[in-house]
């Protein structure tokens, strides 16, 4: 692409396909490399390649729309913070998998601008036009636009027409937090009887595109941060699902449940504060 293209959510979906593509290539290039650990707690784990895997997608944003947008991210906040526009970015969505050599891990990358208040606008007012989301482990690319379909590797996708729960198989996330994992359980003691599966990935960007394409019926999380689902969860709504989601802090932290849309109630679930 050349440089000063005018960023919209056209440009920066092609902009973003690209640089999380590059860096689906640097993590397959590291996929059986010692990983080196920056930082670790008991649920979570933050790796040197992290912060290079974001460097790199600014770099390459950066150089095709300078000074455009802001970035906000897992590893890291720079521009504008009152920018109209900005990157949402997960350089690593998965990464405890990724550190264990799990092949189940995923780049995310997301395009807000500044938007009046209304149904999709975060706590502070932007609103996702555009969304990649990239495995390079299975070679899949999922992406949308505010107002364009949802694809994976170029071909439309759409939800799950599954309406009963005890054929539904349903994705749960775990948050780092132990207060959030201890109110997550009595759901998951709850629903692993009623649903056909219950699935524990450790990538919500993943399991959000996974309802988007069909595979999933509905993603469950109680402490997830904005970078992991604004990507996802675009591509999941402009497939035909339901995004439901809440914010419970002022940090970008969300529960969600995220379904092909004829699921959540029957699911009668009651998400963590």
């Amino acid at each position: 692409m050349k440089q000063n293209v005018k960023l919209n959510a056209r440009s920066g979906l092609a902009a973003a396909t690209e640089a999380a593509l590059a860096v689906g290539e640097l993590l397959l290039k590291n996929r059986h490399a010692v990983k080196k650990i920056n930082e670790q707690v008991q649920h979570d784990i933050k790796l040197e390649l992290d912060v290079r895997s974001q460097k790199l997608i600014e770099s390459r944003l950066l150089k095709t729309f300078p000074g455009a947008a802001a970035v906000f991210g897992e590893e890291g906040v720079s521009g504008d913070p009152n920018a109209d526009l900005r990157w949402v970015i997960d350089p690593i969505d998965g990464t405890v998998n990724f550190a264990y050599g799990i092949p189940h891990a995923c780049v995310s990358i997301a395009l807000q601008q500044r938007a009046k208040a209304g149904k999709g606008v975060t706590r502070d007012g932007y609103q996702t036009i555009a969304g990649v989301v990239h495995d390079p482990f299975c070679q899949e690319t999922w992406t949308a636009t505010l107002n364009g379909p949802a694809k994976l590797n170029g071909r439309k996708i759409s939800v799950s027409a599954r309406a009963k729960v005890d054929l539904a198989i349903v994705s749960m996330g775990f948050a780092k937090s132990a207060g959030v994992t201890s109110a997550m359980l009595p759901i998951l003691n709850d629903l692993v009887y009623r649903v056909r599966k219950i699935r524990v990935m450790g990538s919500a960007a993943l399991s959000m595109v996974y309802v988007a394409c069909g595979r999933f019926d509905a993603y469950i999380e109680g402490g997830v941060r904005l970078w992991d689902i604004a990507a996802g969860g675009l591509i999941l709504e402009r497939a035909g699902g339901e995004f439901w989601r809440e914010e419970i802090d002022t940090e970008h932290t969300y529960r969600l449940l995220a379904s092909n849309g004829l699921l959540r109630k029957k699911l009668n679930v009651t998400m963590p504060a």
